[in-house]
């Protein structure tokens, strides 16, 4: 194998500053991607996930201890731009309901844990990334006490897009930026060592981590969950949800026939030939909802057994040197998913939680969704479906031509989201404002086929279909 591409990638690295960490994960990548590794898991090689306990078999037969909050950090993944709803700065800055954004409750959280159990814990970390630490630091000024030492984030790595048919690292002169990219959020493992917060948190006597996505404001620190976890004497554990039809392309949880150990199987890994099984969501049951729980001593022997790096299956990204030109050179982007780890640890599991703890916002349609009366703030800053919902969120889709972009979500329901509490599914085609007292039972369809801006009126629409 002719790792000239590899040392010019790693020089490049170096030359920017990342950390040796950073390095040997991108060394690991890079050769699994040069000796044909697709990181493919065949059907034929693994069996279904088993033995899943759910939150409440694992809260049940745990004694919650609030002591175990200062022995805690919990670390929000951060490091995303919005650029699909088209935005430029940290996704978690949109607001979100009553004015306030992600970080807002995030902060909320933190801060009504520690005061409703009088602890100190947990301490509090974001992973940014170099395009959103700025914007999120100097937001988060308003909360003083989050942080004793005013230390609140370290930063994800970035690493060099490949020349598809060489491996090298891609040449782009007209926008050098555009040579780099995100090596996924497995990078949480080299960030976190290269960083030096590892050893940091363990100095500090943090024996464990929580880990979300800042976007997915039901994953929240369960006290309960976090005793079941200590004492459970696993080094890892996954947050896993029911799969449905809608989740059916997303990752998938499974067990390896070859070692009995679980894997995370994403759709990139899935040869062609077994996509019906991958998507069979009656075999294949538990998604990954990427909140985890580690503990922090397990975590750093694992990284010292391999190098610095978790042995992570490789995800190939095949993309444009420029995303917005076409016709621009092929790359590879190499990426890993954090959750992959849970093969790296013989000591690994998962549990089955509701779907109230995964309620991420990818689009506008679930931003709009969570703006509504759908949704309500409880006491300690959590978001969760009102009573009445039962657990199931109303079904909104909105006209991807009109609304794709925050900037079109708030010119059509600037005055305020339409009443969702009752609705099971909205459909909105074409230009529409809605004005402000819109309620919505039942199946509401407005349909707009004419290029001027229709008006939804205040009132209650009940399983109809309006149009103009």
């Amino acid at each position: 194998m002719n790792e000239g591409g590899l040392e010019s990638a790693l020089s490049r690295m170096r030359a920017a500053g990342l950390s040796a960490a950073a390095c040997a994960s991108f060394a690991g990548a890079w050769r699994q991607a040069a000796s044909g590794q697709a990181g493919l898991m065949p059907e034929a090689e693994l069996e279904p996930a088993d033995a899943i306990p759910s939150l409440a078999e694992a809260v049940g037969s745990a004694r919650p201890d609030p002591a175990l909050l200062d022995k805690l950090c919990v670390i929000k993944l951060n490091g995303g731009l919005g650029t699909s709803m088209g935005l430029e700065r940290a996704k978690s800055l949109i607001p979100v309901k009553d004015g306030l954004n992600f970080l807002d409750f995030i902060a909320g959280q933190i801060l009504a844990l520690r005061a409703a159990h009088g602890t100190k814990g947990p301490r509090f970390l974001l992973m940014d990334s170099f395009g959103t630490s700025a914007d999120t630091l100097r937001y988060l000024e308003k909360y003083p006490d989050l942080s004793s030492d005013g230390r609140l984030d370290f930063l994800q790595n970035k690493i060099p897009k490949l020349a598809a048919d060489t491996l090298e690292p891609a040449a782009w002169p007209a926008a050098r930026d555009l040579e780099w990219c995100p090596p996924g959020h497995g990078d949480l493992y080299p960030s976190l060592l290269g960083s030096g917060w590892l050893d940091r948190l363990s100095g500090e006597g943090i024996d464990y981590l929580f880990v979300s996505n800042s976007d997915n404001l039901g994953a929240t620190v369960d006290l309960g969950l976090l005793a079941w976890f200590a004492q459970s004497g696993l080094s890892f554990l996954m947050e896993v949800a029911e799969r449905t039809a809608s989740d059916r392309k997303g990752g998938h949880l499974a067990r390896r026939k070859s070692d009995g150990r679980l894997v995370l199987r994403e759709i990139a890994q899935c040869p062609e030939g077994d996509l019906d099984a991958f998507q069979d969501t009656a075999r294949h049951r538990y998604f990954n909802t990427n909140t985890l729980w580690l503990r922090v001593a397990d975590l750093r022997r694992a990284l010292e057994e391999n190098d610095g790096a978790l042995p992570l299956p490789l995800i190939k990204n095949t993309k444009t040197v420029d995303p917005r030109d076409a016709s621009s050179p092929k790359v590879l982007q190499l990426e890993s998913a954090m959750g992959a780890a849970i093969e790296c640890f013989s000591r690994s599991g998962a549990v089955l939680v509701p779907r109230s703890r995964f309620a991420p916002v990818k689009t506008t349609e679930d931003l709009l969704a969570l703006r509504s009366d759908a949704y309500c703030v409880t006491g300690d800053q959590r978001i969760e479906l009102v009573p009445e919902r039962r657990g199931v969120p109303p079904d909104v889709v909105l006209d991807p031509a009109c609304y794709k972009m925050v900037a079109g979500l708030e010119a059509g329901f600037g005055e305020g989201a339409p009443s969702l509490r009752r609705c099971d599914h909205l459909r909105v085609q074409g230009p529409w404002r809605f004005e402000d007292g819109v309620v919505c039972h039942g199946a509401v369809k407005f349909i707009n086929p004419h290029p001027r801006v229709a008006t939804a009126q205040a009132g209650v629409y009940r399983d109809t279909e309006v149009g103009v």
